[in-house]
């Protein structure tokens, strides 16, 4: 009896497809975008690349948000976490669930459509008591394409839909990726900045000890303890940095995971393929413009086929059931009839021609849609990697800086007991020591955070933290 009722359906309404669900980057990636496809900026050069080979990531949980934490819990595990449970990725998929039936109705259009209705007499006659019955069924038979172009109008919005999901997936990535990067720079930061404390406070003793004996002046440990509180304000600075990350990654991942070490792997680097040339139709919010173009150019198609007429068969039934039927003037009388029909919308103001000069305007603004993104994209990818160069070269003169410094330090300390070196002398060469050290941090973290960025930019986020063939919240991406 299922079976039978399901066949029936299938004649009176279209079937709805879960298809939609599954996100395939090959079939949203099927274009090309050359540089010269936008005339105006003639000093672009686009590139074309290999992919890299997806990465199958389990169904499962890397870790339990209710039990203990791992000891260590890596970048992967809470970007997969975080785009599992994020609401953020939960609309961008409701969004893509109602366009999918935008779809449904789209596609009604080729089925019957049933209308019925009660009516009464002319009320300004002496029919007015009449009641007729009617019952109408009509069927489209060719309309030059009017309903497939809006079917073809609605699967476009899909692609849109299915590629914002991926910037959501994307986002919400490189945001955790961002976090980690960030606790652990200041993980790093607020260590120094405790060594700093405890080696200023060791000068501040040995100024103590030569004040108190008369060696030195009385004014050498008050500076110290300027030092001393210098460094603790700078301390409590770092560690505020320190939390607001913590918070950030907690509010991601619905939970505090701090307490773990998270790490960053150092797959992560070669997965990143820094100097490959990008893959430009892989890039979530290029696969979203390039299918608004395809949205634009639908839509001017529709607006071109409303013009022409559709031809269709109806079927109408009528029941008089108080008063003459005044179909064929009988009293309570009951008449059927079949016809077919050509119906055309002729002349409305001008309003067709408006509407495809419109739909043309709207195609121009898709294509340079796509032009911006290409254009943000390689500003973004060329920015990331000039700065992950820079902070690599920073950091080998900071390193060579931390050397001398050390250096200056053991001899002003020994410059210092003979009395020819100040303390203030020797508190500004622990102080740039620890300087230093911050700064080779802050560039080595540096590092990481353009790495994610170009992650990002670069679209590679879901093949780099092994969300492929991942179902997130009910939809699977597909490489």
């Amino acid at each position: 009896m299922q079976l039978m009722k399901k066949n029936v359906q299938k004649f009176l309404a279209p079937e709805s497809s879960e298809d939609y669900r599954k996100v395939s980057l090959n079939e949203l990636s099927k274009f090309d975008y050359q540089q010269n496809e936008t005339q105006s900026l003639p000093v672009i050069t686009g590139t074309n690349a290999t992919g890299t080979n997806p990465v199958v990531f389990m169904d499962s949980a890397p870790f339990s948000m209710t039990g203990a934490l791992p000891a260590k819990i890596s970048i992967y595990d809470a970007v997969k976490i975080a785009v599992l449970r994020h609401p953020d990725i939960a609309q961008s998929i409701s969004s893509l669930s109602s366009q999918n039936a935008n779809i449904d109705v789209a596609k009604a259009g080729y089925y019957p459509q049933l209308t019925g209705g009660l009516g009464t007499g002319d009320m300004t006659s002496g029919e007015a008591g009449r009641q007729l019955l009617t019952l109408s069924a009509t069927q489209m038979l060719y309309d030059f394409g009017k309903v497939k172009s809006g079917v073809n109008v609605e699967k476009a919005r899909l692609q849109v839909a299915q590629a914002n999901v991926l910037v959501s997936i994307d986002d919400i990535s490189t945001q955790v990726a961002t976090a980690i990067v960030n606790i652990r720079r200041y993980q790093e930061i607020t260590r120094i900045a405790r060594e700093q404390i405890k080696g200023i406070s060791r000068i501040a003793e040995i100024a103590n000890l030569r004040a108190n004996a008369g060696i030195s002046s009385q004014a050498d440990p008050i500076q110290a303890q300027s030092y001393i509180e210098s460094a603790q304000s700078n301390l409590i600075a770092q560690e505020t940095q320190l939390s607001m990350y913590k918070q950030r990654l907690r509010t991601l991942v619905g939970r505090d995971i701090s307490s773990s070490r998270l790490e960053i792997p150092d797959s992560m680097i070669s997965a990143s393929d820094l100097y490959s040339e990008t893959q430009f139709n892989r890039i979530p919010n290029m696969m979203a413009a390039k299918a608004g173009v395809d949205v634009a150019k639908s839509q001017k198609e529709q607006t071109n086929l409303s013009r022409y007429p559709t031809l269709s068969v109806r079927g109408s039934l009528s029941q008089a059931l108080n008063g003459v039927n005044p179909n064929n003037n009988k009293d309570n009388g009951f008449y059927d009839s079949i016809m077919l029909e050509a119906t055309s919308n002729f002349y409305q103001g001008g309003a067709v021609a408006s509407q495809t000069k419109a739909a043309s305007f709207a195609e121009e603004a898709a294509k340079a849609r796509v032009s911006s993104v290409y254009l943000d994209v390689l500003d973004q990818t060329r920015l990331a990697r000039e700065q992950i160069e820079n902070r690599q070269r920073q950091m080998q003169v900071l390193i060579a800086q931390q050397e001398t410094t050390v250096r200056t330090k053991e001899l002003y300390q020994e410059q210092y007991k003979l009395g020819t070196r100040t303390v203030v002398d020797l508190l500004n060469a622990e102080q740039q020591i620890h300087s230093a050290n911050s700064q080779i941090e802050s560039a080595r973290y540096d590092i990481y955070d353009n790495l994610v960025q170009y992650i990002s930019a670069s679209g590679k986020a879901r093949d780099v933290y092994q969300l492929n063939n991942l179902s997130i919240q009910g939809v699977e991406i597909q490489p």
